[in-house]
């Protein structure tokens, strides 16, 4: 049985809020507003509308004939990467965005690590009017340069953040740190299902657009729920969101993906769930990357957005309960994966996307000819910079 999230925003132990007095009464007046807004018929209607006329949804779901047939599998793919901006990011955005314009908020501050959220969020906000600012490591600024460019074009402040380990989780920190600053005018848009309540719930409920899409076209385009979901997994939002509305469904196997990186030691994956144990960070309790002193470590991956040493604390109460189980995929098998949708399918998929795909071939040697659905949640344009360089680093 999987334990439902208390009110205090607890998914059975973790979740919780672990925050500066100073960010109290902002989060208390935004799980407030937050579930007022969720239970508003009026403002649901509109995010719904910009989820349709805006953001493209619903996104299509395909089935990859050849890549399946090569693995044993009868494949589909969830097309996230068809959302306006190329990923699953913008279902957050906009739902967020709204409710800063809802709550009164001069401006919004996010935090990004592939780029995505950032780009999302300054799309939404440029839809909306508000102003917007984007944290951003520098290590990720360099390799995500695309993204960094269509940020601005869309009229936010990138910030290149250089402390700490400058990838997403000092993007998380400085944008934290501004938050504290001015937690009445600003409205701090956080992309993952991480940080202290209500976020982790919140995120949650405004991805699971995808997986309840996904349950009603796999339905009708295959008859049938499939035998196993299967996600990446960074700070998990793309995956809760897909899920959440299979979570009731027993015969359905859940499985996540993080980053195997390079190799197994701390400071070579993003594996939290895999390799982690439970602790704080970032104002929630869940598992993370720490030492024997409890010293949160640096993580490498390939893909930007899954090179961070937390994960969202629903995923370690479905883990616990042994309701979803969560694997690893190296670089090297993400970067095999991405080509071989490409070659076989004519979809590039984000790197992040491709760790989901990289472990469908070891799921398919446990259950040959089964029905997988993976979610694709992003698209990899943003990624090309990253692969001549894997492909000029492999030629020397």
């Amino acid at each position: 049985m999987v334990a439902e999230e208390r009110i205090d925003g607890r998914f059975g132990a973790y979740g919780g809020s672990y925050v500066p007095e100073t960010l109290v009464a902002a989060l208390e007046a935004l799980a407030v507003g937050a579930q007022a807004a969720l239970a508003d018929d009026a403002f649901l209607a509109t995010f719904a509308a910009e989820l349709s006329s805006w953001a493209g949804r619903p996104t299509p779901m395909t089935r990859m004939h050849r890549l399946g047939e090569s693995m044993g599998v009868e494949l589909w793919l969830k097309r996230e990467d068809l959302a306006h901006t190329g990923a699953h990011k913008i279902n957050n955005a906009i739902g967020q965005a709204l409710l800063a314009k809802r709550m009164g908020a001069r401006q919004v501050i996010a935090e990004t690590g592939a780029g995505q959220h950032g780009v999302a969020s300054a799309a939404a906000c440029a839809r909306l009017g508000l102003p917007c600012r984007v944290y951003m490591g520098a290590v990720d600024v360099e390799r995500q340069a695309p993204n960094v460019q269509r940020m601005r074009l869309f009229g936010a402040e990138v910030v290149a953040v250089s402390g700490g380990d400058a990838t997403l989780r000092a993007a998380i920190d400085e944008a934290l740190r501004d938050w504290v600053s001015d937690p009445q005018a600003s409205y701090y848009l956080l992309g993952s299902a991480v940080g202290p309540h209500p976020y982790p719930w919140l995120v949650r409920e405004l991805q699971a657009v995808i997986g309840r899409e996904s349950r009603e076209q796999i339905m009708q385009q295959a008859g049938r729920l499939p035998d196993l979901v299967v996600a990446c997994v960074g700070g998990g939002s793309n995956a809760i969101g897909m899920f959440h509305p299979f979570v009731g469904d027993q015969t359905v196997e859940l499985v996540g993906v993080e980053a195997g990186g390079k190799g197994p030691g701390l400071g070579e994956h993003g594996a939290s769930l895999c390799a982690g144990k439970p602790g704080v960070l970032h104002g929630t309790y869940s598992y993370l990357l720490q030492d024997a002193d409890g010293q949160v470590q640096e993580t490498h991956s390939v893909s930007a957005g899954l090179d961070y040493p937390a994960v969202g604390p629903e995923h370690a109460m479905l883990l616990d309960s042994g309701r979803a189980r969560y694997l690893q995929a190296s670089d090297a098998e993400a970067l095999a994966a991405l080509e071989d949708l490409c070659a076989m399918e004519g979809i590039l998929p984000a790197l992040e996307s491709a760790h989901a795909i990289a472990a469908v071939r070891k799921l398919a040697v446990e259950r040959p000819g089964a029905m997988v659905l993976v979610n694709c949640s992003g698209r990899g344009d943003k990624d090309l910079g990253i692969l001549a360089a894997q492909s000029q680093a492999a030629a020397s």
